[in-house]
């Protein structure tokens, strides 16, 4: 079993001047296998919550459980966890053989054809054998990141830790790692917490995400419901990209429509209901993502036109850029297909069920766009 529990758990940094905040009452329950991914812009607080849980930071306050033992104050010597550090910390004088084994030899009592066995497994499962007489000089940064991602292996930790380790890799290279990763993590079953700032890893690897700002979570689920329901704005325009487009708005009371000085919004008695339930002011946030807003060829009664500022072609897709007049700068993705041309005036449109309203003043959101139904498929339409 490898299930955490962390509970209230806080983490401030002073000096003589003043007092910060890390990691500001965090509740987690990570379950027994799962992977999950926690994911926010630099300084949020994820790499100190990695470090409480793997005792090389001591908590301010709270409680770290794992399977209902409470470790808070142990050392991280006693806690049955491996970590996987950003530069690998791989030892340039051991051959990958010696550096996948050092833990077992320094850290157990297990008997040396044993340690040598597991190294072995392991390096087949990966398939590094052939790298293991080679030292981390001698290794791309690809097999420096296997030969440490099997160094935590063979100790059959109950948990393990993830700190950013595909950030040193070209582009072309984590994609790669990624799946690999993904894949080794479902073969073994681990219980898996992964640290990074790039949101595309967390939407592809994660069976949850948690997203933290400020120390703070901001929330926690699947990576389609943190897409498509977020709890705020900051979860809405941090997950995705191209990000979400935010446009601010009013609300007129008199006629129930969203007021922008180059549009005007009807809304349905429906989305006027959410808002009237949520008792928020007239400042509101419209949100819409770039691939859910619609471009047509004439005008409609719910369009209105824009000047095309940029248009960056990438093959499958395009993104065009516009203005409301605002100084905010707002993307549309459209079909590479679709040819518009900068300086040209196009008619867009924000289909109602494709919007997300956020409460002005706190940024809690108010509604979210419809889920995508899921697809039923059956032998032939596969």
């Amino acid at each position: 079993m490898g299930k955490l529990d962390i509970r209230d758990l806080r983490k401030e940094f002073s000096d003589s001047d003043n007092v910060i905040v890390a990691v500001d009452d965090l509740n987690i329950d990570v379950k027994d296998g799962e992977f999950i991914v926690f994911v926010g812009p630099s300084g949020c607080g994820k790499s100190t919550t990695l470090r409480c849980i793997a005792g090389l930071e001591l908590p301010t306050s709270g409680t770290i459980l794992l399977n209902d033992d409470d470790i808070t104050n142990q050392s991280a010597t006693n806690r049955d966890m491996a970590m996987v550090f950003q530069n690998y910390a791989l030892y340039p004088h051991m051959t990958a053989r010696e550096n996948m084994s050092f833990g077992l030899r320094m850290g157990t009592d297990l008997p040396k054809d044993e340690i040598n066995e597991r190294v072995q497994d392991t390096a087949e499962m990966m398939g590094i054998e052939e790298l293991l007489e080679k030292h981390p000089g001698e290794l791309s940064g690809g097999q420096q990141q296997r030969v440490a991602l099997g160094r935590s292996i063979v100790r059959e930790p109950e948990v393990f830790l993830m700190d950013e380790p595909l950030s040193n890799l070209d582009a072309k290279l984590r994609t790669t790692m990624r799946t690999e990763l993904q894949e080794l993590q479902q073969r073994l079953g681990v219980t898996t917490i992964y640290v990074t700032h790039d949101q595309t890893e967390a939407m592809t690897m994660g069976d949850r995400v948690a997203i933290l700002n400020d120390g703070r979570l901001q929330q926690i689920g699947t990576p389609l419901e943190c897409y498509h329901e977020p709890a705020n704005e900051f979860v809405a325009g941090f997950i995705g990209s191209p990000s979400m487009n935010f446009i601010d708005v009013s609300m007129r009371s008199d006629t129930e429509e969203l007021v922008h000085d180059r549009f005007t919004y009807p809304l349905s008695p429906e989305t006027q209901s959410l808002i009237a339930d949520a008792g928020a002011s007239d400042r509101l946030t419209l949100g819409i993502r770039p691939e859910d807003i619609g471009v047509v060829v004439e005008e409609t009664a719910s369009s209105f036109p824009v000047t095309v500022q940029v248009v960056e072609p990438l093959g499958e897709v395009s993104y065009v850029y516009f203005n409301l007049g605002d100084g905010t700068t707002y993307t549309v993705s459209v079909d590479g297909d679709v040819l518009i041309e900068e300086g040209t005036t196009v008619h867009i449109e924000f289909p109602e069920d494709k919007i997300h309203l956020f409460d002005g003043k706190t940024g809690t959101a108010i509604k979210n766009r419809t889920a995508p139904k899921e697809m039923a498929l059956d032998q032939q339409s596969v």
